[in-house]
């Protein structure tokens, strides 16, 4: 028994060790920031306690921003929910060849990570004011989309480029809970004459309603914390929240770090609230199915 203990001890050490790195990682590069930032928050550049920088977050600009991504979030985690809805119950569920499934969710993967100053770009040489849509619509069609009032810089264009990314991330969350409806609740349902459309109001959404509601959080704080699209796609044209906080970090014009602190502190206390409501709903829902 002695002999085993020491044998035992250095099995568990070395897992362990095994999955050091990742807390290491984790304590640089999250744990130890967001301690930096909530302190920061509370905190003049002397070092003295204050909450004059939460007070500040009520300015006029901060609020417009605040208010601007609020409404960029609820519209693409709405949309992004609607659609990765649809694409993936018409994939799995719609009677498509089984190869589709694999192509679509292969899209979903890399989609769900493109963003930033290439989803900019690739936006920019597609429907900007040189774009090859724009030039094609124009020479073919005769339509000039920017006459129309479209701009690429305006609230809808960077809804649009936020939704290439929130719908297959919709995509890749609700799959495995369009996977857990049984086929027996759909044959009973048809059974009883109930059509499809009825199936899918009265029985499918009823079950996947909590997943599609922690998706929505999901989405919403997705979208919520996005930086690099807006910032490489609108410039300045828009100040949602998060480039109003790069602004304050940087300290090039508005050399108030500790108000950037306060702004990330509110943007951490929203994005976790809705990644908690998520996680919460998810489990919810997968007790449920089983």
């Amino acid at each position: 028994m002695s002999s085993l203990l020491p044998h035992r001890l250095e099995r568990s050490l070395s897992l362990w060790l095994g999955v050091l790195p990742f807390f290491v990682f984790a304590l640089v590069f999250l744990v130890l920031p967001t301690l930096h930032v909530v302190i920061g928050a509370f905190t003049r550049p002397d070092g003295s306690l204050t909450l004059a920088n939460l007070s500040d977050l009520m300015s006029g600009t901060i609020l417009s921003a605040l208010w601007l991504s609020l409404r960029i979030s609820l519209w693409t985690a709405c949309l992004g929910t609607i659609g990765g809805l649809l694409v993936a119950g018409a994939v799995i569920r719609g009677g498509l060849p089984p190869a589709l499934r694999d192509a679509v969710m292969t899209f979903s993967g890399v989609a769900s990570n493109f963003a930033g100053v290439p989803l900019a770009f690739a936006f920019i040489a597609t429907l900007g004011r040189l774009g090859l849509v724009t030039v094609l619509a124009r020479d073919w069609f005769g339509i000039n989309l920017y006459a129309t009032g479209f701009n690429l810089t305006s609230f809808s264009g960077l809804t649009m480029a936020y939704l290439y990314f929130q719908i297959p991330l919709m995509v890749l969350i609700i799959t495995p809970a369009i996977d857990g409806l049984r086929g027996e609740w759909r044959e009973t349902a048809e059974s009883l004459g109930a059509s499809g459309v009825q199936y899918w109001r009265m029985v499918a959404l009823p079950v996947l309603w909590p997943s599609l509601l922690g998706a929505f959080a999901l989405l919403f704080a997705n979208a919520f914390g996005a930086v690099a699209t807006a910032m490489a796609l609108t410039g300045s044209a828009l100040s949602i929240l998060p480039i109003i906080l790069f602004a304050q970090i940087r300290g090039d014009v508005l050399q108030d770090p500790h108000l950037g602190y306060a702004i990330a502190f509110a943007m951490i206390a929203l994005t976790g609230g809705a990644n908690v409501i998520y996680i919460w709903l998810r489990l919810r829902a997968e007790r449920w199915q089983k």
